[in-house]
């Protein structure tokens, strides 16, 4: 029987209500909540190996909440993930109590600051008390915005559950993945894009497939937490559409692409001829050569994508492709190491969870510093900037996320965040402290100046060369090089405005003009897919704008204009 969309809304809203309650006092409250939650998380794991090392037992016997967060802060320094590694490769043999109570259920993986990929093991606490309750608020909020967001299919673009298995057997995969299979059953039955898909390597086949059938159907939500997935989508359908029209028409899945017997029958089994729907497309396309979102899914009411930090530029392309009526809802500040938290309404800001994680916070004009203060929840400061350190029921205690977010306005009386950008898309090549936002920010102000609009760049400094490449792909087909040199000029202007330490370097010779360079069309896309190709992941492909790496300047290099 189907479920109407009214009542489905209302299931919603009661599963959604005791998370909603608790956050909303906890919020109220972040100093107490604070307190309560890493004396939880210290309480659960006072028996484990790292508990013991740490003296957790002792510290839970504190209850002056000040005495308390001092005696936090000088039992633990604060680490990034290598310092865990060896606690979590004990884990993955199969040892017990190690970082965590028993074993963890699951591990997620990401990329590290060495070759060897991050594991971040999740618990079964962390998975039902955190991702299982904030996935309830998350989609109550959905249906409150727009209550016919479930009137269509659901797309859903994430990464696969299951990657693979550690030593003794525990998963490794993505949290998102395992989500997915985890929402109420009357949402899942709207999937149009089934978890199979997600089992295709290669790209091309994989987003052939999800747009093949995604297509089909009116879909009135999207899920996909980086928009350069969207992007991708987008760019698939520009090339491929008269193949959906094909295949919807006949009830295939077109034999060019690269999909596995097993999968292409799992997918062939939900499949039947529709005349109609691929008459509907072919009409479209001779109306519109180039149909977009807004056309082959007039009714979307709603895409959860990320749209803050380093994926706004990608956002932004996004959303010039929605109808009217589609909210594009900011996914929230989360990583694989953590759910910080959601947005709550139409904005960007992060409503952080104080009744799930314990925050601390180091002031951005502090990060330099050997010995910088923490600050607590409930000392933020709004407009300020601060790198997000994080201690959870999943084994992370004080890791520092390098992450540099933003305090934008209060929930009650706990801060709301956005990510600006990673930390280490700061760079200087002598001492002049270059931030990716600058950079952003200058371009754009180069482009209001000049008129002449970039489709993607990025920059990269040379400290041999004392200099930095700045790379542009242009609106324009024809752009001759003195216009770039002069608009790269202009670049260099407004950073020296925006940085008085990069203003300073320059004017005394000490770091050198930037030197222009002229990406050749769809860079963004060709240098994507050979970040894939080199290994990246698909879901977490972030782009940073400005950076120090010659193996990304020499792949970016490849794709200029240039001889």
């Amino acid at each position: 029987m189907k479920i109407p969309n009214w009542m489905v809304n209302l299931g919603l809203r009661v599963m959604s209500l005791p998370p909603r309650i608790s956050l909303s006092i906890a919020s109220r409250y972040p100093k107490a909540a604070s307190a309560w939650t890493l004396r939880r998380i210290l309480r659960n794991s006072r028996e484990t190996e790292y508990g013991r090392e740490h003296h957790f037992s002792i510290l839970l016997k504190i209850w002056n909440k000040d005495q308390f967060f001092r005696l936090f802060e000088k039992s633990i320094t604060p680490s990034e993930y290598e310092s865990f590694r060896p606690y979590v490769e004990r884990h993955k043999k199969g040892e017990k109590n190690v970082l965590v109570p028993g074993k963890p259920l699951m591990y997620a993986t990401t990329s590290g600051t060495t070759s060897q990929p991050k594991w971040i093991p999740i618990t079964t606490a962390y998975m039902k008390t955190v991702y299982s309750k904030m996935s309830h608020i998350w989609l109550y909020n959905i249906a409150r915005m727009r209550p016919k967001w479930i009137s269509g299919g659901i797309m859903l673009s994430v990464a696969k559950a299951v990657e693979g298995y550690a030593e003794d057997g525990t998963i490794y995969g993505s949290v998102s993945g395992v989500t997915a299979k985890g929402v109420p059953s009357f949402i899942r039955d709207k999937f149009v894009t089934p978890e199979e898909i997600f089992e295709i390597k290669d790209y091309n086949a994989r987003y052939y497939a999800l747009m093949r059938l995604a297509i089909e159907h009116n879909v009135t939500a999207i899920t996909a937490p980086n928009p350069s997935t969207i992007l991708e989508l987008i760019h698939n359908a520009e090339e491929h559409f008269d193949e959906y029209i094909e295949d919807i028409e006949k009830g295939t899945i077109s034999e060019k692409y690269d999909i596995p017997p097993a999968i292409r029958s799992v997918l062939l089994k939900n499949l039947k001829k529709n005349p109609e729907r691929a008459e509907a497309l072919r009409q479209l396309k001779l109306s519109n050569p180039v149909p977009r979102i807004k056309d082959w899914w007039p009714e979307l009411q709603v895409i959860a994508a990320w749209r803050c930090g380093n994926t706004a530029i990608a956002a932004a392309k996004v959303m010039e492709s929605l109808p009217e009526c589609c909210l594009y809802q900011e996914l929230g500040f989360f990583a694989s190491e953590c759910r910080f938290g959601l947005v709550m309404d139409e904005g960007i800001e992060t409503t952080l969870f104080p009744n799930y994680h314990y925050y601390e916070f180091v002031e951005e004009t502090d990060l330099e510093q050997p010995n910088p203060r923490f600050w607590r929840l409930h000392e933020l400061q709004e407009g300020k900037r601060y790198c997000i350190f994080v201690t959870t029921l999943s084994g992370l205690y004080r890791y520092n996320m390098n992450d540099l977010v933003e305090v934008g306005g209060w929930y009650h009386k706990t801060p709301q965040i956005h990510l600006v950008q990673k930390v280490n898309g700061i760079v200087s090549i002598t001492g002049e402290k270059l931030y990716e936002k600058q950079f952003i920010d200058a371009v754009r102000k180069a482009e209001e100046e000049t008129g002449m609009k970039t489709n993607f760049f990025i920059g990269f400094a040379d400290p041999e060369k004392s200099r930095y490449d700045f790379y542009y792909e242009f609106k324009e087909k024809l752009v001759l090089r003195p216009r770039v040199e002069k608009f790269t000029s202009i670049v260099d202007r407004y950073l020296q405005e925006m940085n008085i330490e990069y203003e300073s370097k320059r004017q005394s010779l000490r770091l050198k003009a930037p030197k222009a360079h002229i990406l050749r069309r769809n860079a963004y896309d060709l240098f994507k897919k050979i970040a894939l190709k080199e290994g990246a992941r698909d879901g977490q492909f972030k782009l940073v704008m400005l950076l120090q790496d010659k193996i990304r300047q020499k792949w970016i290099n490849s794709l200029t204009d240039e001889k």
